[in-house]
């Protein structure tokens, strides 16, 4: 925690470091490679030695990845980046560099999100001593020295480059003082109930059950949405307004997840934005909802890909040929479009059996600041209509959807 004091030398070769990196950005991506390899081979011949080096290029890194946080960027929206654009050894230097920034905070610092996505990475620091850190990258992934700094150069780039982008939370503070830490979004209970129906969704054989299982766990939730507006926090009229978090929609078919996102996100009295060319979207919600809509989404994306592959085999497709990719991306599509249906109607169908009177106009003050709030973070989003261009796939994602009746 805190920082560190660095030596004279060591100083002079951080911001050497950091002068490459800025020069690598100032370079279009096809000449990036060939510079960085020369960066490399520069600062590896310093005499300052490898150890020094290793530690420079790690204080770079964590002023890299703390101005990508004050830029709005969590620890796995920036991996995933990593992960889709940039090679895979620069990608895990981006998990390490996340993992060294993050041991400079005190205990509390992140919330529960954060802490989430720092476990989910396995973002620890792996080296003895910063000191032996470059050798040891090098080692694991195989590559000489000069190599390992051509990585980190690489990511180094990468990070500095990404855009300024809307705050999804708080940004964790070196003061020691906790973050904001983020409300109870559901009982333990009944958040188990919906995991454990969820699991059992994504574990059968049987479309039928797969679908019954998932109906279950959409009236759960609907239930938790009315049982969260009843409370005094849950008035859109009270401090608390919506919050926001971020999904990865990862490809192949990101149109059709981001559909699919967003359509878990509307039954849910939730908003989805999917930003394509950052590799995730935005859901703007309260947390009493936010939490259940990543569950529901998540698992809908393991039935979905089960009941595609399922259906692709019944009828021999190549997989390799390019009407695997329109029956695939076709069913998908049409999956996600009559699945929000379907949860939408058992929410609506929850509400009007089971919310009293005074909740109903609790729960349209909920989506109206819901709304706004996404118009606010968003104000120029566009709509796209995808179409399936394979009329059997499409098929086939209408009947998985339907397949089984739902009460």
């Amino acid at each position: 925690m805190g920082k560190r004091r660095e030596a004279p030398g060591e100083t002079a070769l951080r911001e050497a470091v950091e002068a490459a990196v800025r020069r690598l950005c100032a370079l279009p991506a096809a000449d990036a490679e060939d510079a960085a390899d020369a960066s490399a081979s520069a600062l590896a011949a310093s005499p300052a030695g490898p150890e020094a080096l290793g530690r420079a290029l790690l204080r770079a890194a964590e002023a890299a990845v703390r101005g990508a946080w004050e830029r709005g960027w969590q620890p796995a929206d920036a991996v995933r980046l990593a992960r889709r654009d940039a090679a895979p050894a620069a990608a895990r230097f981006v998990v390490d560099a996340v993992a060294a920034e993050a041991r400079r905070y005190p205990a509390g610092a992140f919330d529960a999100r954060w802490a989430g996505q720092l476990d989910a990475l396995s973002a620890t620091v792996w080296w003895d001593g910063d000191g032996a850190f470059l050798d040891g990258f090098a080692r694991r992934e195989r590559i000489a020295r000069f190599e390992a700094v051509a990585v980190a150069l690489a990511a180094l780039r990468l990070i500095a480059r990404l855009p300024r982008i809307e705050s999804a939370g708080p940004v964790p503070s070196r003061s020691g003082r906790p973050a904001a830490a983020l409300p109870v979004t559901a009982p333990p209970k009944a958040l188990g109930r919906i995991r454990a129906l969820l699991a059992k969704a994504e574990s059968t054989d049987f479309p039928e059950e797969a679908e019954a299982f998932s109906a279950k766990a959409q009236e759960l939730m609907a239930r938790h949405s009315i049982d969260a507006a009843l409370l005094p926090a849950g008035d859109a009229t009270a401090g608390d307004g919506p919050a926001s978090c971020r999904l990865g929609v990862e490809g192949p078919y990101e149109p059709a997840k981001a559909l699919l996102l967003g359509a878990v996100a509307e039954a849910n009295h939730c908003r989805a934005v999917w930003s394509s060319e950052l590799g995730f979207s935005t859901v703007v919600g309260f947390d009493a909802d936010l939490e259940l809509v990543e569950l529901m989404y998540t698992s809908l994306l393991v039935q979905a890909d089960t009941a595609m592959r399922r259906a692709a085999d019944a009828h021999h497709r190549d997989r390799r040929s390019r009407r695997t990719r329109d029956f695939r991306e076709s069913f998908l599509i049409a999956y996600a479009s009559r699945i929000g249906d379907r949860l939408s109607t058992t929410a609506r169908d929850v509400t009007a059996r089971q919310a009293p009177s005074e909740v109903l106009p609790v729960l349209a003050a909920r989506d109206l600041a819901v709304g706004e709030t996404a118009e606010r973070l968003f104000p120029t989003t566009t709509s796209h209509r995808l179409r399936g261009r394979d009329a059997e796939g499409w098929a086939r994602g209408r009947e998985a959807a339907d397949e089984a009746r739902l009460r």
